[in-house]
C-alpha cells in the first residue's frame, strides 16, 4: 500500500549487491513502496545488469511489488521468464518491440501489470492506440543505461503531457494508470516532478547512496516524503 497519493520505488541497481536481499528488506521496511528492477542487456542500452534469477531470489524477501523495467531488445522472450520469477509489473520500450500491442498483451497474459517506457527523445504517439492496455507509463528523465545521471528538465513537459492523456482516459472510464519517472530523482526535485503529474518515483543512488553510518533508510525516505508533502496536500 502506497503512503498517500505517491509511491517511491528504490532502484536496486544502486544497492549493495553483496547483500541484496537484506537491502531490499531494509528499504521496504523503511517505507518504500515498490522494488524497481532495472534490466539492461548491453544491446538496447550500453550496460549489462541482472536477470530473472536475481528477481526470483529477491521475491521471497518482500511482499512489495517488483517493478521490472526491461531495457532490452528483443523483449518478448523475457516477459514470461520475469513473470515466473515473481515480477508484478513489467515495462518495456516501444522501440524494443516488434509489436507493442502484442507485447502489452503478453505481459498481462502472464499475470503482470503492463508498462510502456519512454526515453527522453521517444515521441508519445506510441500511446495513441494502447491506453486501454497499459497500467503504467514510465518516463525516463535521463538517457537509460547507467545510474547516477542528472535529471533532464525537459522531462517535466513530457510528464505533464502524459498526465493530461491519463486524466482524459480516466474521465472517459479508463482503467487507472500510474505515471512513473526514473532518472535523477532526488528530494530537491521530486516536488517539481510531482507537480508536473507524476505519482511514482524511481530513485537509486539518491536512496541507496545517501544511507551511511549517520543516515538510515528511514531518514533518507523521510526527506523524499517531506519534499512531496506540498503536492500531496494539493492532491488530497
Amino acid at each position: 500500500m502506497a503512503n498517500g497519493p505517491f509511491r517511491i520505488a528504490p532502484s536496486i541497481l544502486s544497492a549493495d549487491f553483496a547483500r541484496l536481499g537484506e537491502e531490499v528488506e531494509n528499504v521496504i521496511a523503511a517505507g518504500a513502496d515498490i522494488v524497481h528492477f532495472d534490466v539492461m542487456d548491453n544491446h538496447y542500452v550500453p550496460n549489462l545488469t541482472i536477470g530473472p534469477l536475481v528477481c526470483e531470489a529477491i521475491r521471497p524477501r518482500t511482499k512489495a511489488p517488483i517493478d521490472v523495467h526491461l531495457m532490452v531488445k528483443p523483449v518478448d522472450a523475457l516477459v514470461p521468464m520475469f513473470a515466473k520469477a515473481g515480477a508484478d509489473i513489467i515495462s518495456f520500450h516501444p522501440e524494443a518491440s516488434e509489436h507493442v500491442d502484442r507485447t502489452l498483451a503478453l505481459i498481462r497474459e502472464n499475470g503482470c501489470k503492463a508498462g510502456l517506457a519512454f526515453n527522453p527523445a521517444t515521441p508519445l504517439h506510441h500511446l495513441d492506440h494502447v491506453m486501454d492496455r497499459i497500467d503504467l507509463i514510465l518516463v525516463m528523465s535521463v538517457n537509460p543505461g547507467f545510474g547516477g545521471q542528472g535529471f533532464i528538465p525537459e522531462a517535466l513537459v513530457k510528464i505533464a503531457q502524459i498526465r493530461r492523456r491519463i486524466d482524459c482516459h480516466a474521465a472517459n472510464g479508463g482503467q487507472p494508470i500510474w505515471l512513473e519517472v526514473d532518472g535523477g530523482v532526488k528530494p530537491s526535485n521530486i516536488g517539481l516532478i510531482a507537480e508536473a503529474g507524476a505519482d511514482t518515483f524511481v530513485a537509486g543512488s539518491a536512496i541507496f547512496g545517501a544511507r551511511g553510518a549517520d543516515r538510515s533508510y528511514h531518514e533518507v525516505l523521510a526527506d523524499f516524503r517531506n519534499a512531496l508533502e506540498p503536492a500531496a496536500r494539493r492532491a488530497a
